[in-house]
């Protein structure tokens, strides 16, 4: 800490890493009003970022970092002008925490396995523009920053093996009613792009699956029609959500499963990197904003959104390490949309539409 004092410093020439956490028109309070237990919140998290860079933390430790700072700001009494958030994450369960206990470093005798990342050849051209487009609700500061919050565990490491087993056993063990499931739930995805003029041709299919997540929840009469503050809340968080998809993805490279196991038959194979899981990041951003809209049914949306991603892995196309970085980098960015003026007007103007 006293290495590192210069970082309590909220005036002119404050680090690069804090400005993502003290630009006055996207954060409801100035850096200059923080108190003393907020600016050690925010000292942990620019450290975090700096050692991140420097030393090329592990998978875990990186998100032991932020998640740390995440618990700080919950012991706060913070007033409501100061950094406030959604509630609490869901702690990791399942197979994601058992196989999180597993080694992800490179093991020298499987070393050739970490030569091996998406082929370029397979890009599709229009998923990396999205990586290129403006953010509605966070600034490009935050997204520079989340991109680098997370990594997957190496190719050749222990972590990777037992991964590639637990989809192996998945393949052969997956009904036919898993299999229709999961390939309904592969249709649907909102595209940015597609949600832009209503004369586009999957106008109305995409306004549709914008609302997937409440018409699941909360029954099919639930129309986009009736609910447009929401819509325009969920469809600048998709620009969000779209663009850190894409960022991560083309930044780490990451191959898909059945690129590293010829054993894998995926139902369907798909044209970018794997790591994070652009479906379960969609479905944990929307999961914990209609949470906080419709708290009566968070645990509905909750277990909605580990269902999409579960069958991820059922369909063969991403490791569990995919799915749980997606959840983890979702509620990071839902927290830092709920700490600016943006989000939350919009986010007010659509909480009354469920009151």
């Amino acid at each position: 800490e006293k290495r590192n004092q210069h970082l309590l410093s909220p005036g002119p020439g404050k680090p690069e890493q804090l400005k993502w956490l003290s630009v006055e028109s996207n954060v409801r309070t100035p850096a200059k009003a923080y108190k003393e237990k907020d600016l050690k919140f925010l000292r942990l998290l620019c450290i975090s970022s700096v050692m991140q860079e420097k030393y090329e933390m592990k998978y875990q430790i990186q998100l032991l970092f932020l998640n740390m700072a995440v618990l700080m700001m919950y012991q706060c009494d913070a007033q409501p002008s100061q950094i406030s958030g959604p509630f609490p994450q869901e702690p990791i369960r399942n197979h994601y925490k058992d196989l999180q206990q597993l080694s992800g470093e490179a093991r020298a005798e499987y070393a050739w396995m970490d030569d091996i990342v998406y082929p370029p050849s397979l890009y599709r051209n229009n998923t990396m523009l999205f990586a290129l487009s403006k953010p509605v609700y966070l600034t490009s500061d935050q997204v520079e920053f989340l991109t680098k919050s997370v990594s997957f565990p190496a190719n050749s490491s222990q972590q990777t093996r037992a991964e590639l087993d637990f989809l192996l056993d998945l393949q052969a063990k997956r009904t036919s009613e898993q299999t229709s499931r999961v390939m309904e739930i592969a249709r649907i995805g909102y595209w940015p792009d597609a949600g832009m003029l209503e004369s586009h041709p999957n106008y109305k299919q995409n306004l549709n699956n914008l609302f997937f997540e409440i018409q699941e929840v909360m029954g099919e009469h639930h129309v986009p029609n009736d609910y447009p503050e929401t819509v325009a809340l969920l469809q600048g968080a998709m620009v969000d959500m779209r663009l850190m998809e894409f960022a991560v993805k083309y930044r780490l490279l990451r191959a898909r499963p059945y690129q590293l196991e010829s054993k894998l038959n995926p139902l369907r194979k798909i044209s970018s990197p794997s790591f994070a899981s652009g479906h379960t990041l969609w479905a944990y951003v929307q999961a914990y904003l209609l949470a906080e809209l419709i708290p009566q049914k968070k645990r509905e949306f909750i277990d909605l959104a580990y269902e999409i991603a579960f069958s991820r892995e059922l369909m063969g196309v991403h490791y569990p390490s995919d799915e749980e970085a997606a959840r983890q980098l979702a509620y990071r960015m839902v927290w830092l949309m709920w700490n600016t003026q943006t989000f939350q007007e919009d986010f007010s103007r659509a909480k009354k539409e469920w009151k």
